[in-house]
């Protein structure tokens, strides 16, 4: 055989060295994957935080539906949301009265502005207690209806010992099969989980909504778009710090529905159909239980009354008048028989006050409930020991 047809030693050597790096190479991803899915990193990753250091704290939680024009996203980390918050940065005894607020969009201040919001309104009134602390009311209110949702905000909010708990509740928030909708809960399974089990709620903590990530959705692949979202989060603070916007707030919208249809049904239930074991007060007991010796007031937030179209049957889009009269007398019924300081405010707000739903509301309303909650948190904090 000629010698030309043989390969020579030179490209012999280099095709066993390109394959000594692609399969080192291919050694070494898979053991960063598998690593990363041993040591599951992403709790420790997520208070990991630019926030309260090099940038201020949020005033709020993170959310956001458009990122580039909210300079904000919906991570799904417990732990990120937090750090990023201001309430990080806080210390108990040296910060004064606080107070913790929770609740749904309209805590957390939908189509408001930062400090449109009424806990921004409370903590512009530079409220003291009589004993001479400072008031100042944190924002842990998070968009989309569940008190499950808020009970799993509050249990992290106690890391910070508040001084009061101010949580806001309508109805929408307690029939029993919409506690597990929240994707923020559906990516957190073992804190819901820990929660429905410690606190024996009816829920099913097997649930097919709650996510249990397989191993490789556990790999460093599997977890890019988790790890993106952390690493974007603290990238938009940057123009976040420097405008203060963290919310993309439209031009126009559309106002809430004044004309109403002529239906008496609330979430498939009808007229006398509807019983207090339908509605999730199980999860409001272990929101209060979970506190402990914290106070906790619970506030049935203010909402739109219709004077249109069929308003004898349904005061708004969400409520039949039969149901949520129903609801407001179980939960004062329930709050006396368990001792729970509850107060309604439910037609606290004008009706002009109210924007595109509801419960969401104008900075004037955020103000006339600003007001309120004041005055409800002052005599609280008076009262302590």
């Amino acid at each position: 055989m000629s010698g030309a047809n043989r390969p020579s030693p030179s490209s012999s050597l280099d095709w066993r060295l390109a394959r000594h790096v692609v399969l080192k190479a291919a050694l070494l991803f898979l053991l960063v994957n598998f690593g990363f899915a041993w040591l599951k990193p992403l709790t420790f990753l997520g208070h990991l935080s630019a926030y309260n250091h090099l940038l201020p704290g949020r005033t709020r939680l993170p959310y956001g539906e458009n990122p580039s024009r909210d300079y904000s996203l919906s991570p799904f980390s417990l732990e990120a949301l937090l750090a990023s918050h201001e309430i990080a940065a806080t210390r108990p005894d040296r910060d004064g009265y606080r107070v913790v607020l929770i609740g749904d969009s309209s805590a957390w201040g939908f189509l408001l502005a930062a400090n449109q919001t009424m806990a921004a309104y409370v903590n512009a009134a530079s409220l003291t207690t009589a004993s001479g602390r400072p008031v100042h009311l944190f924002n842990l209110g998070y968009p989309i209806m569940s008190l499950m949702k808020d009970l799993v905000l509050l249990d992290r909010a106690m890391d910070y010992h508040p001084d009061l708990i101010v949580w806001l509740v309508t109805l929408e928030s307690f029939p029993t099969d919409k506690q597990l909708y929240p994707p923020l809960l559906q990516h957190n399974p073992v804190t819901v989980r820990r929660l429905i089990q410690t606190h024996n709620l009816t829920l099913d903590p097997y649930d097919p909504r709650l996510v249990d990530p397989s191993f490789w959705d556990q790999t460093l692949i599997g977890q890019r778009r988790a790890l993106a979202d952390l690493l974007r989060l603290q990238l938009y603070g940057i123009p976040w710090a420097a405008t203060g916007i963290d919310q993309d707030i439209p031009e126009t919208y559309t106002a809430r529905m004044e004309d109403l249809p002529a239906d008496d049904t609330f979430q498939g239930f009808g007229p006398s159909q509807l019983t207090p074991d339908d509605l999730a007060f199980d999860v409001l007991a272990a929101g209060i239980e979970r506190a402990g010796t914290t106070p906790v007031l619970i506030v049935n937030e203010p909402m739109f009354v219709s004077r249109g179209q069929n308003s004898d049957i349904r005061y708004n889009f969400f409520y039949p008048r039969w149901a949520y009269d129903e609801y407001r007398r179980w939960l004062a019924e329930r709050s006396g028989t368990e001792g729970w300081d509850y107060a309604d405010l439910w037609d606290a707000i004008p009706a002009s006050e109210f924007t595109d739903s509801a419960i969401h509301y104008s900075p004037s309303g955020a103000q006339i409930l600003a007001d309120r909650i004041a005055g409800l948190i002052l005599e609280r904090a008076d009262q302590a020991p």
